[in-house]
């Protein structure tokens, strides 16, 4: 869903890295390096969008609250994905992975035997990342924000607000999810414990 909708519509967007939110500036991205991976490898909110496509505008007015871990492979260069989302006071869990582009700074998936990217844009000093999709196309262009805590800074809402107008669209076509409305905190920490005694159990059959 939210993170999965955010793959598919893609486009291409440099690094954008925010020091002053009243001024946005968009510059080329640089290649995504293991330290930005390292980085990565945490468990993220997604806060919200502005997308202009109706479809997919239609899916996230629909979420009310995303969480999801990534997990990086610096081997191969993919990215596990596993994601909650509560729809209609419902928790439901999907799991995938993601390919990794280290030199042109995007994240890739396969859609119906389709390869979808989606450029990466990182606000370490916030916290947050964001990813861009379909901005040369004025019907269905788009900006997600997602960030390591769920109740974001009023700078960070800033940057992104400031942001989507600067790649053209209107503040109006921000959707925010409400993390108040989580209903999958309990299923994960039930899921980590279940991995945890699955993980345990081989390594007391071989004592």
């Amino acid at each position: 869903m939210a993170l999965h909708m955010i793959l598919v519509m893609v486009s291409l967007l440099p690094l954008l890295e925010a020091q002053n939110p009243e001024h946005v500036n968009i510059t080329i991205g640089d290649p995504i390096t293991n330290e930005t991976l390292s980085w990565l490898s945490d468990k993220w909110f997604f806060i919200g969008a502005a997308v202009l496509n109706p479809d997919y505008r239609q899916e996230i007015q629909k979420t009310q609250m995303v969480f999801f871990n990534l997990t990086p492979n610096l081997i191969n260069d993919t990215m596990e994905l596993r994601e909650y989302h509560t729809i209609d006071d419902h928790c439901v869990y999907n799991s995938t992975h993601l390919g990794i582009q280290r030199e042109n700074g995007t994240l890739s998936k396969y859609v119906g035997g389709v390869k979808i990217f989606a450029d990466l844009i990182v606000l370490k000093m916030h916290g947050a990342f964001m990813l861009a999709f379909d901005l040369k196309d004025e019907k269905k262009r788009g900006l997600s924000l997602n960030a390591k805590r769920p109740d974001i800074t009023p700078e960070l809402r800033e940057v992104f607000q400031k942001a989507v107008t600067h790649v053209g669209m209107d503040e109006s076509e921000i959707i925010f999810v409400d993390w108040k409305k989580d209903r999958c905190s309990q299923q994960e920490k039930q899921q980590l414990e279940l991995e945890k005694e699955t993980k345990k159990d081989p390594e007391e059959g071989q004592a």
